[in-house]
C-alpha cells in the first residue's frame, strides 16, 4: 500500500471512517516496522497532540494489525534509537559440541550393543577411537549423563531401533498388598526353598506355609516348582490346615503367580495377593521360618529330586504334627512409643496348636469334618520330648536314603554330614536340633 499522498491528521481521521478494516499486508515483519517508521517520521509523530497521537495509533495499529502495547514499545524504541528493528535474544546457550553426525554414530553403537548403560557405552566410545577410527575422537571424551541426553534427541531416535525404557512386567494375577487378617486365622504366608544345586542338577524344592494368625505352619516337598507339580501338593497342603483358608500371599515368583495356581485358589474361594515391590518385610514371616525351620532341620546341601516323595511323607507323618503341636513359637507383642514408633516384645511363646485355642469361640473357623476334640487328642498323645524324638528318628532314617554313601556318620546319636568330594562342609548335629 502506499499512503504517501497522506500528509495530515485530518486526512487520516477520515480515511479511517471510510475505510473501516483496511490492513497492510506485507511479506515480512520488516516491512511492517519499515512502514511504522515511515509514518512516525513523515508525521512527526512526537510533536502532535494527545488525541491527535491517538488517531495516527489506530491508523497505524489498524493497517498493520500489531497490538496495542507491541506498537507502544516500537513506537518507544523509534523515540529512543531513531529506527525500528527487530531485536534478536541474547539468551546464553551452550555451544553445540557433538553433531548429527556423532548422534547417528551413537545409535549405531547402542544398535550393535541392544543399548548398553551409559558407563559401558562410554567405554567402547573410547575404545572405538583407540582402536584408529577418527569419527569417534568427539564421542571418545563425552560424558555418561551427556550420553542420555543424546538418546532423547530426535536425531537419535531416528536411528535407533529401540528407544523404549524398560517397562515392568505386569501380571493381572494376584493382588499386590500386605493381608489383613483381623485376629482371624486362615491367611497363609507362602514361599519356596530350594535345596541346592549339584554339578547344575537341581535339589527337591520345599514348599512353606505358615498362618500368619496362629503360625501354624504346613510343609511340603516337590521335585520341581513348575505348575504340573505344585498345583495338586498345594490343593492337598491347604486342606491339612484344620481352619477355612480365606487369603493366599506369595512373592512375585511365577511358581505361585500363574494362571493353574490362581484357578485352584478360585476355586477354594481363596484370595490371592503377592507383596509389593520394594516392601521387603510383606513376607517376612515365612522367610524368617525358611531359615529357622527348614533351613535347620533340612540344611543347605543337595538332596536328589529322586527323594522328593520320601521328605514329603516324612513331613506328612511327623515334621507337621511336631511343627503345630509340639515346637512353641514366638509371638510378638507389639507397643507403641511416644514418637509413634512400633516396637515388638517377645513374651509370648506357644505352640501354633495353643495359639488357636487361645482365639475367641475357636470352633468357628473349623473345617468341615474337623473337630476341636480330634485336635486335642493328637496334641495330648505325646510329650513334646516324646514326639521330637520320634521326629529325629525318623529324619535320621530318611538321612540314611537321601545323603550318598560315605557322606554320613553319626555322633551322639545325631546326624552329623563329613567331607566328601560332592559335599565340601561338615554340619553339626547342632543343625537338626
Amino acid at each position: 500500500m502506499d499512503d504517501s499522498g497522506i500528509t495530515t491528521v485530518s486526512q487520516i481521521k477520515k480515511l479511517l471512517t471510510a475505510s473501516d478494516g483496511l490492513k497492510l499486508k506485507s511479506a515480512s515483519r520488516d516491512e511492517k516496522y519499515h512502514w511504522l517508521e515511515t509514518v512516525l517520521k513523515r508525521f512527526m509523530f512526537f510533536d502532535h497532540k494527545r488525541d491527535e497521537r491517538g488517531l495516527l495509533r489506530k491508523y497505524m495499529k489498524s493497517m498493520t494489525g500489531i497490538s496495542e502495547s507491541q506498537l507502544t514499545r516500537l513506537i518507544e524504541k523509534q523515540l529512543l534509537t531513531g529506527e525500528i528493528k527487530a531485536s534478536w535474544s541474547r539468551r546464553n546457550k551452550f555451544s553445540v559440541i557433538y553433531t548429527k553426525e556423532d548422534v547417528e554414530l551413537l545409535a549405531e553403537t547402542d544398535n550393535l550393543h541392544e543399548r548398553l548403560a551409559g558407563p559401558a557405552t562410554k567405554n567402547i566410545l573410547g575404545r572405538e577411537f583407540k582402536f584408529g577410527d577418527i569419527r569417534y575422537k568427539r564421542l571418545s571424551g563425552i560424558s555418561v549423563s551427556h550420553i542420555y541426553n543424546l538418546r532423547e534427541t530426535t536425531a537419535y531416535r531416528f536411528k535407533a531401533l529401540t528407544i523404549s525404557r524398560t517397562k515392568s512386567v505386569q501380571v493381572a494375577i494376584g493382588k499386590r498388598g500386605k493381608p489383613n487378617p483381623d485376629g482371624k486365622p486362615g491367611y497363609l504366608r507362602v514361599d519356596t526353598v530350594h535345596q541346592g544345586d549339584l554339578d547344575g542338577v537341581k535339589g527337591v524344592y520345599h514348599i512353606n506355609m505358615v498362618d500368619e494368625v496362629t503360625q501354624w505352619q504346613i510343609v511340603a516337598c516337590v521335585e520341581a516348582i513348575s505348575e504340573a507339580w505344585l498345583e495338586d501338593v498345594l490343593e492337598a497342603a491347604i486342606l491339612m490346615f484344620p481352619f477355612l483358608i480365606r487369603g493366599f500371599h506369595s512373592d512375585n515368583g511365577g511358581e505361585f503367580i500363574n494362571k493353574q495356581v490362581a484357578g485352584m485358589l478360585g476355586g477354594l474361594l481363596i484370595k490371592q495377593s503377592k507383596s509389593r515391590s520394594g516392601r521387603c518385610n510383606d513376607n517376612a514371616l515365612v522367610e524368617g521360618k525358611n531359615g529357622s525351620v527348614i533351613r535347620k532341620h533340612m540344611g543347605h546341601w543337595h538332596i536328589a529330586r529322586r527323594h522328593a516323595d520320601g521328605i514329603h511323607r516324612f513331613y506328612m507323618e511327623y515334621f507337621n504334627i511336631y511343627l503345630n503341636y509340639h515346637r512353641p513359637c514366638g509371638f510378638a507383642t507389639i507397643s507403641v512409643d511416644e514418637k509413634g514408633k512400633r516396637h515388638r516384645t517377645y513374651e509370648t511363646y506357644q505352640t501354633p496348636y495353643q495359639a488357636f485355642r487361645a482365639l475367641e469361640k475357636p470352633e468357628q473357623y473349623l473345617r468341615e469334618g474337623v473337630t476341636l476334640e480330634g485336635l486335642e487328642k493328637t496334641a495330648t498323645a505325646h510329650s513334646a520330648n516324646g514326639f521330637a524324638k520320634l521326629m529325629q528318628d525318623a529324619k535320621t532314617k530318611l538321612f540314611r536314603e537321601v545323603l550318598p554313601k560315605g557322606a554320613q556318620t553319626f555322633r551322639n546319636g545325631g546326624l552329623v554330614k563329613k567331607f566328601t568330594t560332592e559335599h565340601r562342609r561338615e554340619i553339626s548335629c547342632s543343625s537338626y536340633d
